[in-house]
């Protein structure tokens, strides 16, 4: 059960549990704080953006033509979206840095990228800023979505990798420009392959950093599969 205590001063939330908080939130009297409620959700919307549908263990491509149910994936997603929504207080005092230090525990991010996230960030942090009450959800916003595309991007770029590997080992000579240009094309197209590519990357990123095996398994066998079509694609397009 999801425990939310709010100290209308200080704006503190503390949470416990994964279950969904937009429904809980709550300060005393009953009044839901709207700053907090609008912030929630905003990772709501933007976890779930080109990613997930919401309530059905479905993947989707970064276009929807495309889309896997995965047993447990909700489960995953929320935990995901709980590391936002329990530090929305350190939002909420301007401590940007401190609300970025959490996501540590996903997998490829260390201290030393979120500091390259903080520092690509405090410029437009400063801007906003100085208008924060009217700019405080455009903020927010910005400072999700950049860490989430550093994430999505920081593991869709190992599956590229991976990629160029297996085109090379069956097309000798072939090289990393080559492939580079037929995968640009790919992309370009929005193929569904490298659509679907993108969020099993990042779906098993997710999984591998809250433990659920099975899935993160699963991503992988998964990837593996698509990771093959776009191989075959590439192989065609450079034999033709």
């Amino acid at each position: 059960m999801i425990v939310i205590l709010i100290n209308l001063t200080a704006t503190i939330i503390r949470v416990k549990g994964n279950i969904s908080i937009k429904n809980c939130l709550q300060k005393i009297g009953g009044v839901l704080p709207s700053e907090i409620s609008r912030l929630v959700n905003a990772t709501d919307n933007l976890v779930n953006q080109q990613f997930y549908r919401g309530g059905q263990d479905i993947i989707i491509g970064r276009t929807p033509q495309i889309s896997l149910k995965i047993k447990t994936s909700g489960q995953i997603i929320q935990k995901f979206k709980d590391l936002f929504n329990q530090n929305i207080d350190l939002f909420l005092k301007g401590k940007y840095f401190q609300f970025l230090l959490p996501f540590k525990k996903i997998e490829g991010l260390d201290e030393e990228l979120i500091k390259e996230i903080y520092e690509e960030l405090q410029d437009k942090i400063e801007v906003l800023r100085e208008n924060a009450a009217e700019e405080i959800i455009i903020l927010y916003t910005m400072v999700i979505s950049v860490l989430i595309t550093k994430i999505r991007e920081l593991h869709f770029n190992n599956a590229v990798d991976e990629i160029k590997d297996r085109v090379k080992k069956k097309s000798r000579g072939v090289s990393d420009n080559d492939i580079q240009k037929v995968l640009n094309n790919l992309y370009m197209r929005n193929n569904d392959n490298v659509s679907i590519l993108y969020n099993l990357s990042y779906l098993d990123a997710l999984a591998s950093s809250f433990n659920y095996k099975k899935v993160a398994r699963v991503a992988k066998i998964q990837k593996s599969k698509y990771i093959n079509k776009i191989v075959n694609l590439i192989l065609s397009s450079l034999n033709n």
